[in-house]
């Protein structure tokens, strides 16, 4: 099984964003003969899905990973001598795979890049930390950076909103916040009870600003996307923490899962990456163990189970990536439409079912996003205000 830093550092070097650092790690991680096929199982999973295999220059990726080090070096004002050679062969493997994974067949009609139509307005920039708080008494307070909130109970530091750790009597009364996370938008809230909420884009959280104590610890995801860490129950006298997301609630002691509620989807996901759960829709129930998933139809009201081959890939909007997994482009603009804030239209059903499969930065342009997706489609596309036309 692959080291989750590991698994980071390696997504992070498929999207460009790795440290001179974190490639070094890589690199002697790699220098281990039994991480190799560990590593290529990995990539395979990944990243070459419905690709075809092609050749590759070593001699010309080894330049281009000295030169990648070399300039790293000298941005970091490095001094001692680096054996980059040394690193740039442990390297060839990755970068051979990263070269070739973008790449169908290479015939020469197919080299060639599908034109872009000129941008007709501004390059629509990736979401950022913004949020509404809804306060106990029915006001609203922007939340973003720059902001100041230092009220009872709650104080608003570096784009974490973090309530106190206070318990409530049994007999007292219960008051509730909600954080509305818009389009181009994303939140991170630390609840009273220590609990860790990582919210998506166009969700909406309800919950208490304090917890009673000797009732279970009770949170409503309204809708949307979120990641909940939740602070063990022995710690809150045993009181169990419930995340309720309409026709469903999750029950758990402590662990951590994500949960993708959004308004316009049929199925009510749940991905368990620690612990134990309960899902109970209250005409069925499932235990989900680690790297369990479950859907939840809105409609049929069935609960149904399945293993999930990459956690990963269901929480990497919280680490900062988009993982598309053979996806259609329909489903693809779905998920970009609520970063990047824009509203999209397909001129051809065909460009709709096309399939893409990546691990993508998120805090890119989305023009990046959708010219590195073009390497493997066939599509033209253009922008107007913030809008997105695909051919």
């Amino acid at each position: 099984m692959i080291d989750k830093n590991i698994e980071t550092i390696i997504v992070k070097y498929f999207s460009k964003s790795a440290s001179i650092e974190e490639l070094f790690e890589l690199t002697e991680w790699l220098n281990e003969t039994s991480n190799n096929a560990v590593f290529m199982e990995f990539v395979k999973a990944n990243y070459l899905a419905d690709v075809n295999i092609v050749d590759f220059d070593t001699e010309l990726e080894k330049k281009k990973i000295l030169k990648k080090i070399q300039e790293q070096e000298r941005s970091l004002r490095k001094r001692k001598f680096i054996t980059a050679f040394k690193y740039a062969a442990m390297l060839i493997i990755a970068l051979g795979i990263g070269s070739f994974f973008m790449f169908r067949d290479r015939t020469a009609k197919e080299e060639a890049q599908p034109a872009m139509v000129v941008n007709k307005g501004a390059d629509i920039l990736p979401g950022s930390d913004k949020a509404i708080l809804t306060l106990e008494n029915g006001s609203n307070i922007a939340l973003e950076s720059g902001v100041q909130v230092n009220l009872e109970g709650r104080t608003l530091d570096k784009e974490k909103l973090v309530y106190d750790s206070k318990v409530n009597e049994k007999n007292a009364l219960v008051q509730y916040n909600y954080l509305t996370i818009p389009k181009g938008g994303r939140f991170f809230v630390q609840l009273s009870d220590g609990t860790n909420v990582w919210l998506n884009s166009e969700s909406r959280l309800k919950y208490p600003v304090n917890f009673i104590q000797g009732q279970p610890r009770t949170v409503e995801l309204l809708y949307g996307e979120a990641y909940f860490d939740v602070s063990e129950s022995v710690y809150h006298n045993g009181d169990a923490f419930i995340a309720k997301t309409g026709v469903q609630d999750i029950e758990v002691l402590g662990t951590e899962f994500n949960i993708k509620a959004y308004q316009d989807e049929n199925n009510i996901t749940t991905t368990l990456v620690e612990g134990k759960v309960k899902v109970n829709n209250g005409m069925d129930h499932k235990l989900l163990n680690p790297s369990e998933q479950s859907l939840v139809n809105k409609e049929s009201q069935t609960i149904s189970v399945h293993k999930v081959d990459k956690v990963f890939d269901e929480i990497a909007w919280k680490e900062g990536y988009f993982s598309f997994k053979r996806m259609p482009m329909k489903d693809i603009m779905k998920t970009l439409s609520r970063w990047y804030n824009i509203t999209y239209t397909f001129n051809s059903p065909e460009t709709e079912k096309k399939s893409f499969t990546g691990v993508l930065d998120r805090e890119v342009s989305i023009d990046q996003v959708l010219i590195y997706i073009q390497k493997t489609n066939e599509f033209k596309y253009r922008i107007e205000e913030n809008s997105i036309i695909i051919e």
